[in-house]
């Protein structure tokens, strides 16, 4: 069935299109996720939750216009919720292991042969910033974390707080790499 029967079916409300959708991508969705290692069971309410979504995006008329087949889009948002899935599930190792407020001290080691020039020059401006500036740079750029989670990892007193040091560490980084 080509892809745009298959979209205009699911905006009525066809349930046989979208169980058709579901059996005919399970197993190859599953086979994709199994590198990210998840349990299976992480991985089938991953991609139920995918079709889901696939399924509230085609009733809210958010299909109509995708260039790419909906096996694409159907795997993407699994995508996407895989690496949500990860990213919360490493907060909260983080968390319980009380390895958090190490983790931005953490000193990477690369071999400098393999750096490009801007990677050296980049590592040698960070060396030299501020320990408060290491701790927001690694926590929202290396790790992930939101500035509303950065204020409440660094006790900041505001989100805003947490937005204009990072913005001022990161002109500062800017200026140690460029001189």
């Amino acid at each position: 069935m080509n892809k745009n029967k298959a979209i205009l079916l699911l905006k009525k409300g066809d349930k046989a299109i979208l169980k058709t959708i579901y059996l005919d991508n399970k197993l190859a969705f599953l086979k994709y996720a199994y590198r990210f290692s998840l349990s299976e069971e992480d991985l089938v309410d991953i991609y139920q939750d995918a079709i889901i979504a696939l399924y509230d995006n085609a009733l809210n008329g958010k299909l109509s216009n995708i260039k790419c087949s909906l096996k694409t889009y159907l795997f993407s948002i699994g995508k996407n919720m895989i690496f949500e899935h990860l990213r919360k599930q490493k907060k909260a190792i983080t968390l319980n292991t009380g390895v958090l407020q190490d983790k931005y001290n953490e000193e990477v080691n690369y071999d400098d042969s393999v750096l490009t020039n801007n990677q050296i020059s980049l590592q040698r401006g960070f060396k030299k910033l501020g320990e408060q500036c290491k701790k927001v740079l690694t926590l929202f750029y290396y790790q992930g974390y939101t500035l509303d989670e950065i204020t409440t990892i660094l006790n900041y007193s505001k989100k805003d707080v947490v937005k204009s040091q990072k913005s001022r560490c990161m002109a500062k980084l800017k200026s140690l790499i460029n001189n």
